[in-house]
């Protein structure tokens, strides 16, 4: 399995993002040949090479119109970028240029995505760099209180966020890989300049972005994950954890333009290949001998609702000889905080016990098959020297029921 891998010890922007890719990419020149002739208009992408604290990498200058928009404190892009619509035009910076700057248009999502459509660029980067604006419109709307029509961006309407965006999208599309997974995100602390003032980090839209994300502070002061950053992270990524076992192939270093004395600013990506087979998952474990079955039945299904790989019972004896339950959850790293608060919510258990394990299994496929009953949908699961066939259930109770026969009967004119 081709696994791309998101090392983010001085969080992420979009910028950080796009020079990581890229500086793993098999024909960079090509790409941002590619990218300046997408028909984003007054925009041009130059690769650069360049070092961060001693680390070489690239980092991927987007300029507009020529000329390199003026940068936040610790990246390229604010924290805080989106205003409601009934909002006065606001001026974050002074400028020394003549020509007028594409930040000063607060555009709307609609704007936004007619631009996107316009781009010479597949079906697929188009819808990826929509929903991810989406993302981050939601976000805002929720902290100005309006609705995501009426939310106008500040610095993610620029067009260079908009390169930055679209870019991340086309390499993804371009490296094509089977799983993306991204370390814990580092945000920083302290407070930001933005639009609205000064902002606690992280600011309110990324955070908001960022919910059931592993996230920490770090040991650098100001804002290291950009509502961009947190967007394209949210969005791609499958899970948020530390490095899984992969077998290195390429890495690649995507550099800030700031630079900081306490550690390289970077966004490392790592492509490898990674056995599909196994991965990290948390157990979660209560014992409960004061619930009802009906109860525990229906805990269960909400932990399934919200996300869980498994949920089971083993009967138990506890203390005063009483018997009880002992209900496990498995779930992905990154889903733990919303398992603990599922099971805390509807169960009567008052601790939770947690262990990590791996967890192995076949490599997993679906396809329909034609039969003189209807369309069957086969389970086929291989590895390990082994393959393994199985009809979907649904498929054979139809059958079952339609011919007034058993359930292994159906199975056997299948």
């Amino acid at each position: 399995m081709k696994l791309l891998y998101f090392d983010c010890p001085m969080g992420a922007a979009g910028d950080m993002l796009m020079s990581a890719l890229l500086d793993i990419h098999p024909d960079p020149d090509r790409f941002i040949d590619k990218m300046n002739g997408m028909g984003l208009e007054g925009v041009s992408f130059i690769r650069e090479k360049t070092k961060s604290g001693g680390i070489a990498g690239t980092h991927v200058k987007v300029t507009i119109n020529g000329t390199v928009e003026d940068c936040a404190p610790q990246h390229r892009h604010h924290s805080h970028d989106a205003s409601s619509a009934s909002e006065k035009h606001q001026h974050e910076h002074n400028h020394h240029h003549g020509h007028n700057h594409d930040h000063h248009e607060h555009r709307s999502l609609d704007d936004i995505d007619k631009i996107i459509n316009k781009l010479d660029v597949s079906d697929k980067v188009k819808n990826d760099a929509s929903s991810i604006y989406r993302i981050i419109a939601e976000a805002e709307s929720i902290v100005h209180g309006e609705t995501v029509v009426d939310i106008h961006f500040h610095e993610v309407g620029r067009l260079d966020a908009i390169a930055d965006i679209v870019g991340v999208c086309s390499l993804i599309e371009d490296i094509n890989p089977d799983k993306i997974i991204s370390s814990p995100i580092c945000v920083g602390f302290g407070t930001v300049h933005a639009a609205h003032g000064i902002l606690p980090v992280p600011a309110p839209a990324t955070a908001l972005i960022l919910k059931d994300v592993p996230i920490y502070s770090g040991e650098v002061q100001g804002e290291l994950c950009t509502p961009t950053g947190a967007a394209l992270l949210k969005y791609f990524a499958d899970d948020f954890e530390s490095m899984p076992r992969i077998v290195i192939q390429k890495s690649g270093y995507g550099i800030g333009t700031k630079q900081f004395s306490e550690a390289p600013n970077c966004v490392r990506a790592v492509l490898g290949e990674s056995g599909s087979d196994t991965q990290n998952v948390s157990e979660l474990c209560c014992n409960l001998d004061d619930m009802t079955p009906e109860d525990i039945g229906y805990a269960a299904q909400k932990l399934f609702d919200g996300g869980a790989l498994d949920v089971f019972t083993t009967p138990i004896g506890m203390k005063k000889n009483r018997p009880g339950i002992l209900l496990s959850c498995l779930c992905k790293p990154s889903d733990r905080a919303k398992m603990l608060e599922l099971i805390f919510k509807y169960t009567s258990t008052i601790g939770i016990r947690e262990y990590t394990c791996r967890r192995y299994t076949l490599d997993r496929r679906e396809e329909t098959i034609n039969t003189r009953h209807g369309d069957i949908t086969q389970k086929i699961s291989t590895g390990y020297g082994v393959s393994k066939i199985k009809p979907e259930y649904d498929d054979i109770v139809r059958i079952a029921d339609k011919l007034d026969i058993s359930l292994s009967e159906a199975r056997k004119l299948i």
